[in-house]
């Protein structure tokens, strides 16, 4: 690897404190061999984050948010607030490296056509997540709605989340992958940054994948690198998943024309319509969201001109 790599890594917290121990720790073994620095923006947590990092990682940046700005905001703050970088690490505090993994990564950051690489992500118990996806398209809403995300995701044509084990044992090119755990180049951050604010929280790591593939920046999976996510609630947190909907229509709709966008919705709408009858109270949120114009009003971001996103 080039001795003139450096990363910048970037974490956004919000109320973080149990977590950062072993994130922290994480991160030496994690870049071993890569010269690296840290930022971390911390979105107005209530609990003693900001003072357990000074007190942990005492070269650290620290940026104080002053609210709760969302995850977008936050990565955009940091990576401002970096020194200078050849690749930005992008991390959630849950996310545990595992040792030499970024070092390798850089490597994949670097076959030709690579602005985002990502590794194989474990579970806290040592389970595959599913981290690879497909760009969001209404027959993949409505092969997930009849066959099950699981079975969906094994046809390309049908499902948005790549479920197919095999898919995760070679290198490839992905759509967009989830985003706790992403190494980005600086050519792709300085082409396609920022991330787009707007989103709050969920779906801002499929926009900014997809504008930089758009841009001729691929997302690469990588099997041979592999880190620890311990995952979040969005899975069951109704009012998580609610907004992960609603952000899935806005994303959807800036990147395709009405009536397009329009089946979009009423797909996505039927899914969590199916799921609310039998009584998953994410989804009972998920539909009242969906219904809502206020919920889905457009709200302009960085990229957002008329509704549409610019590049």
């Amino acid at each position: 690897m080039n001795s003139t790599e450096t990363v910048a890594v970037v974490v956004v917290t919000y109320n973080s404190e149990r977590l950062l121990a072993d994130l922290l720790s994480s991160l030496g073994p994690g870049l071993d061999g890569v010269d690296w620095h840290l930022t971390v923006a911390d979105n107005d947590s209530a609990d003693d984050t900001v003072a357990t990092l000074r007190r942990l990682a005492p070269d650290a940046t620290v940026v104080e948010m002053g609210r709760n700005a969302g995850y977008a905001a936050g990565i955009n703050a940091a990576v401002a607030k970096s020194g200078p970088f050849t690749a930005v690490l992008v991390l959630n505090p849950d996310v545990r490296l595992t040792p030499g993994c970024i070092r390798a990564l850089l490597g994949v950051l670097r076959t030709e056509g690579t602005g985002i690489a990502v590794p194989l992500l474990l579970d806290g118990d040592g389970e595959l997540i599913e981290t690879m996806r497909r760009e969001p398209a209404v027959r993949r809403i409505l092969g997930d709605a009849f066959l099950g995300a699981g079975r969906a995701g094994r046809i390309p044509a049908l499902g948005e989340v790549v479920t197919d084990p095999r898919r995760y044992r070679a290198e490839t090119v992905t759509d967009w992958a989830e985003g706790s755990t992403m190494l980005i180049s600086a050519e792709c951050w300085e082409a396609i940054a920022p991330w787009d604010e707007s989103f709050f929280l969920y779906s801002e790591e499929t926009d900014f994948a997809l504008r930089a593939r758009d841009a001729g920046f691929v997302t690469r999976f990588t099997p041979a690198v592999h880190a620890v996510h311990l995952e979040g609630d969005s899975r069951v947190s109704p009012a998580l998943w609610a907004l992960l909907s609603v952000n899935r229509v806005r994303l959807y709709s800036r990147r395709h024309n009405r009536l397009l966008a329009v089946a979009f919705w009423a797909a996505l709408l039927l899914r969590e319509s199916s799921r609310a009858v039998l009584g998953k109270a994410p989804s009972r949120r998920a539909v009242r969201s969906l219904v809502s114009p206020a919920r889905l009003r457009e709200t302009p971001g960085p990229h957002t001109v008329h509704g549409r996103a610019s590049a």
